[in-house]
């Protein structure tokens, strides 16, 4: 199975009287979220799933993908790891799963994710880890950010 982290790109500042889910990508956000769409697009297999928090910056970032995908209140801001890993049946899924979500829980579940790690992630806005899970055990197939695309 291939678990790709996606951090949504970036957003706007939160503001005082602004709810946290309604803060939306910024210019450089929606050009971020589009350079790695791209990138995805062209390596991603046809039947990936894609998770999304409810969260308005991560729908954008997800929506630039071009590809169905499922509002997934395990993957909002504040749960913990270990729920956007459920969420993903990782590592049992069949096929590879996109999830779009926030620091530092997608980090934290890239740490859980990977034997022996235990200090969760750094992971940048906008960027992706990309994980495997095979019968030898889980290798970091790829950490980009939109800068890398």
């Amino acid at each position: 199975m291939d678990l790709i982290l996606w951090r949504h790109a970036e957003a706007q500042e939160h503001a005082p009287g602004l709810n946290d889910l309604d803060r939306a990508l910024t210019a450089k956000g929606e050009r971020q979220a589009r350079d790695v769409a791209k990138w995805l697009q062209q390596v991603l297999p046809a039947d990936a799933r894609v998770l999304c928090s409810p969260a308005k910056r991560a729908q954008q970032t997800a929506q630039a993908l071009s590809r169905p995908f499922d509002t997934a209140p395990a993957v909002a801001p504040d749960v913990a790891g270990v729920a956007i890993l459920r969420a993903a049946n990782w590592p049992h899924a069949r096929s590879t799963v996109v999830v779009v979500g926030h620091q530092p829980t997608l980090g934290e579940a890239a740490a859980m994710a990977m034997p022996g790690q235990s200090q969760r992630w750094s992971i940048k806005k906008g960027a992706v880890v990309w994980l495997r899970s095979t019968d030898e055990g889980v290798q970091l197939v790829t950490m980009r950010s939109p800068e890398e695309m």
